[in-house]
């Protein structure tokens, strides 16, 4: 078999798919860009910034625009509106996955972010829910607030520069002491290789969904030498790691658990109660969803807490107000208790302006149309992947006032703010909503409470005492997060460096 053969198979199967795709009847498809025949609108498709151009094409034609890439049938949702009236009102048709076969490939079976809409999505969605609810999440503040504490010492700690490792290890050893009943001592920690060995093979996985396996499944079960095959390839070379965060995690559970020193985590919980029971098919459940947890846990609040430091140096005036407020609440002597949090009303304003100034994931997973649909006199097919741009919401001129500019006082009622809204779309929408998003807010809050309270984040300069300020520029991928930059984290006062020497680690 060689490129010929490989041109015209797609070319083929391109054709059949655009014949299918036409709209039934009278009802027209949704408005999009003029498209090629047969490969669609490929050509146009932006190889970066896709969240940022989608954007731009939506206010051209609208809040529900139509894709098609080689007969696979998009829809981009640029408004939370229409997000809403879609996939939360309409959740029984729009709760499903495109087919992730790059992802499958790796090993991620089953995974609650992969599964299809049906039993084995509710029962691990169910799982992950009643663990980390909104009520339950609230049970581990004491774990998230030690774990916060041991931040802040290595944040003084680091020189400029090394602050993202010391955040990556706290979002990480928070995910893994919950879920997992690990707690990370030191660097080499062996849970923190296999994570990292996890965010690696993730972030060069291709866009989700859409690579050439993904829309040309055949592509799988050829030699890798073939054209198309690049990423079938990469996720095979994978599927060690990725298993290994599957089985590794369990395995050791088990063990400590035989031990009686295990402590109580979602692995305790489930294989408590699965017991000395033959059902591998629910081992394997529990094994998935704990990988889960971990992947789609762990990037998505360190990225999170990236964007949170570069707005800091950004906009000092956002952070100056914050620390007083802390202060005028809490005071020098104690740091911020969650106890506190209704008390300062600013500090989660900047927590949500920190969502919305950039998203961590610029286009929301995609979700999938199980049967054909009419919205708004536009006919939505069935099997047509939906794209929400999250990133696009965040930027939308009709909600938030000036949208490229980082404002916590946006979200204050008025005369003190602009009573705009909170910035829900950041957790995703309808059946496939973060089931983790309560256990995310508490750890994001402690960090952020946290180094508000007694670290000053400040630009760094040159040789020549010029303050360097940091671009505003993040990755591209799966998750986005702030690009490195340096930046110098130090005590606000002599009561700040008591209070750190205090913590211990």
């Amino acid at each position: 078999m060689d490129l010929t053969l490989f041109v015209a198979c797609a070319f083929c199967a391109s054709l059949l798919f655009w014949l299918t795709s036409k709209p039934r009847g009278r009802t027209p498809l949704p408005p999009g860009p003029p498209a090629d025949p047969f490969i669609g609108h490929l050509r146009m498709m932006p190889k970066e910034k896709t969240a940022e151009t989608f954007h731009e094409w939506t206010q051209k034609y609208g809040d529900v625009m139509y894709l098609n890439i080689f007969g696979r049938k998009m829809i981009v949702l640029g408004s939370f509106e229409t997000a809403q009236e879609l996939l939360d009102q309409k959740g029984s048709n729009y709760s499903c996955r495109p087919k992730f076969v790059v992802y499958e490939l790796m090993g991620w079976v089953p995974s609650l972010s992969f599964l299809q809409y049906g039993k084995q999505f509710l029962k691990h969605r169910k799982m992950v829910q009643q663990f980390f609810g909104r009520k339950e999440s609230l049970g581990f503040v004491g774990i998230i607030a030690e774990e916060s504490h041991s931040l802040l010492k290595h944040l003084a700690r680091s020189a400029p520069g090394e602050h993202f490792h010391d955040l990556h290890r706290y979002t990480t050893s928070n995910i893994l002491r919950v879920t997992f009943g690990h707690r990370v001592k030191s660097d080499d920690d062996i849970f923190l290789q296999l994570v990292g060995n996890l965010a690696h093979i993730m972030s060069n996985s291709g866009p989700p969904g859409n690579t050439p396996v993904d829309l040309f499944p055949w592509l799988a079960h050829l030699p890798k030498w073939f054209p198309g095959t690049y990423y079938a390839s990469m996720a095979r070379s994978g599927f060690e790691s990725i298993r290994k965060s599957h089985d590794f995690p369990v395995e050791v559970a088990q063990e400590r658990m035989k031990a009686g020193n295990l402590e109580r985590c979602f692995l305790s919980e489930h294989l408590g109660a699965l017991g000395d029971k033959d059902d591998p098919e629910h081992l394997e459940d529990i094994k998935g969803a704990g990988a889960t947890i971990l992947g789609a846990g762990d990037d998505t609040t360190y990225a999170t807490l990236t964007a949170f430091l570069l707005a800091m140096v950004l906009y000092p005036d956002c952070q100056n107000r914050g620390y007083e407020e802390i202060l005028s609440v809490v005071g020098k002597d104690r740091l911020p208790e969650y106890n506190d949090r209704d008390s300062l009303p600013y500090l989660d304003c900047i927590i949500q302006e920190t969502l919305r100034w950039h998203p961590v994931a610029p286009i929301g997973p995609p979700h999938r149309s199980l049967q054909d649909d009419v919205y708004n006199g536009m006919f939505i097919p069935g099997d047509t992947v939906i794209l929400p741009n999250i990133r696009g919401m965040g930027l939308d001129e009709r909600v938030y006032s000036n949208p490229r500019i980082f404002d916590p006082t946006r979200y204050l009622p008025s005369p003190l703010g602009k009573n705009e809204p909170r910035f829900d779309a950041a957790w995703g929408f309808g059946r496939r909503v973060c089931p983790g998003r309560h256990f995310a807010d508490l750890a994001v809050w402690h960090a952020m409470a946290g180094i508000l309270a007694i670290l000053e984040i400040c630009p760094v300069k040159d040789s020549q005492g010029n303050v360097v300020l940091p671009k505003e520029e993040f990755t591209e991928g799966l998750v986005s997060q702030a690009m490195p930059f340096k930046c110098e984290l130090k005590p606000r006062s002599e009561a700040a460096r008591h209070l750190l020497e205090q913590i211990e680690i």
